[in-house]
């Protein structure tokens, strides 16, 4: 953390999106040599015991994950692996490729220890990721796949997207996460509409039957929401959920709220992640636990920067957690401090 701490004012002095290319081409040279990935597993990992989850049938190492949109293509899934996560998810990942919205679109508030990012699901599409992952799947790592609707495919269509995308990833992610609570895609959160909803989990619930009774697997699916839903449009969501079967909430993806923030790019459009997000996904993740009395998993995410924001999401009713931006802000060496203190 501190040999990151010296290195952090030269990788800020960049471009954030540049900066955050530069660390994945990084990760996947060092992850594409057995040299570099035992280096960093000896800086990085940390194997401690008494921190594994069962979950959704499968066995979490431990209870921290990398969120979606870090590595949306999987190109340093490898190189991550060896940082000491219990699971990556990568994506958001679309039916066909597409550049995402236009530059700028990464902006940061280092004031408030946060993000704000417009990128729009920018990535090299569901075929890419598919080859990447049946020829480079990290070894030993939980993988899930987060899925998105392309950019040009009208909220009326979007259920094929999801489908389709269903269809691509259910041999090779461990679990599926359906994504409709961007802000960086247009119209997408109106899938979060219970009417919408529905239709949507009917049809990707009917689709995970029938390649279930294909493959002989069942590959558990996950919704994620966007914390600026009402908890009355909360609970409709979760009502469709337990209906069709869905084994898990990720509470929360980004806010478009800007709550008392200090940096000169707060009004700057996209969605906020980071510090500024901890209660209100703090909130979320409690609702979901109370209102489904703990039987709808939650995987906490928003303002994981430490040990301490961990336990609180977990005493909140959360059974895993992921990180994004606090990697950002605290290096490669924060899920082995998290870790080092939870097993304290």
């Amino acid at each position: 953390m501190a040999m990151y701490q010296l290195f952090r004012p030269l990788l800020f002095r960049l471009d954030p999106e540049d900066a955050h290319q530069l660390t994945l081409r990084l990760l996947s040279i060092a992850g594409s040599t057995s040299i570099g990935r035992m280096l960093l597993r000896l800086l990085y990992s940390q194997d401690r015991q008494g921190l594994s989850v069962n979950l959704f049938g499968l066995k979490f190492p431990n209870p921290v994950g990398l969120a979606a949109g870090y590595d949306k293509d999987g190109l340093g899934a490898v190189g991550l692996a060896c940082l000491g996560f219990g699971h990556l998810e990568l994506g958001t990942v679309t039916p066909n490729p597409q550049p995402g919205n236009p530059r700028p679109r990464i902006f940061r508030l280092p004031e408030d220890q946060a993000l704000i990012n417009r990128m729009g699901f920018p990535n090299a599409g569901a075929a890419a990721l598919h080859r990447r992952l049946r020829r480079k799947k990290p070894m030993n790592m939980l993988i899930g796949v987060n899925i998105g609707k392309g950019a040009d495919t009208a909220i009326a269509n979007a259920v094929e997207d999801y489908v389709g995308l269903l269809r691509i990833f259910y041999g090779v992610a461990d679990y599926i996460a359906i994504n409709v609570s961007s802000p960086n895609t247009i119209g997408l959160r109106r899938l979060q509409a219970r009417q919408q909803l529905d239709m949507l989990l009917a049809e990707c619930s009917l689709e995970r039957e029938a390649l279930q009774a294909e493959s002989g697997k069942r590959v558990p699916m996950l919704l994620k929401l966007a914390p600026d839903l009402s908890l009355s449009e909360i609970d409709d969501a979760l009502d469709v959920l337990l209906t069709h079967g869905i084994d898990g909430v990720i509470a929360t993806n980004t806010t478009i709220a800007r709550d008392e923030l200090k940096s000169k790019f707060a009004e700057e459009i996209g969605g906020l992640s980071g510090a500024p997000l901890r209660w209100r996904s703090l909130k979320v993740v409690a609702h979901i636990h109370k209102v489904t009395s703990g039987r709808l998993p939650v995987i906490g995410v928003g303002g994981i920067f430490g040990a301490e924001q961990v336990k609180e999401m977990l005493d909140s009713g959360a059974s895993l957690v992921q990180t994004y931006t606090g990697l950002v802000y605290r290096g490669p060496g924060l899920v082995r401090e998290i870790l080092r203190e939870l097993s304290a």
